[in-house]
């Protein structure tokens, strides 16, 4: 019997001062989330920092310092959030994503241009699209979920100007479908 009691008050001292611990922890499909959106944000960041110096079309300049600027103000609203779930995200793209812009980094001309719009504005907004309604939908935490939310519509812009900017930096290849 004692032993039964013993157990017991184990089990609710857990409950007591283990219970607030794990309700602050994300779920994993949360974490998931917050991994993949810091590191596409900072490949994205990254990525546009490069054609602000390599892109000969002004347009494509403009996009890439957008970009710049509107993927920072994200990325510091993630790392706060992700603080206060007791996350720490990335702090640097993956390594495939490394790899992507390095591809395009060794590209010279107007070809640079063309593979930036098409791989960073119009590929990775997809994904990030895709990423950002999942997890809209799915999110456990109800911060989780109002913060990509709060993103949908800006990613979904960025999406579509790239779109529009790809037809104009490489007409003979339009996006079927995609609009």
């Amino acid at each position: 019997m004692r032993v039964q009691t013993l157990r017991c008050a184990t089990l609710v001292l857990a409950l007591m001062f283990g219970g607030p611990a794990f309700a602050d922890k994300l779920a994993e499909g949360d974490q998931e989330f917050l991994e993949q959106a810091a590191q596409n944000g900072l490949a994205e960041q990254s990525a546009s920092r490069l054609a602000l110096t390599k892109a000969r079309d002004q347009r494509v300049r403009d996009f890439a310092q957008r970009m710049v600027d509107e993927h920072a103000r994200v990325d510091t609203e993630l790392q706060t959030l992700a603080r206060s779930k007791d996350y720490t995200p990335p702090k640097e793209p993956s390594m495939l994503q490394k790899g992507k812009e390095l591809l395009i980094a060794n590209l010279g001309d107007e070809s640079f241009d063309r593979r930036y719009v098409s791989q960073m504005g119009v590929e990775a907004h997809e994904s990030n699209v895709r990423l950002f309604e999942a997890a809209a939908r799915e999110a456990r935490d109800p911060d989780v979920k109002a913060f990509a939310t709060k993103h949908l519509p800006a990613l979904r812009d960025h999406l579509e100007t790239a779109r529009t900017l790809m037809e104009t930096v490489n007409p003979a290849r339009t996006i079927e479908g995609k609009r």
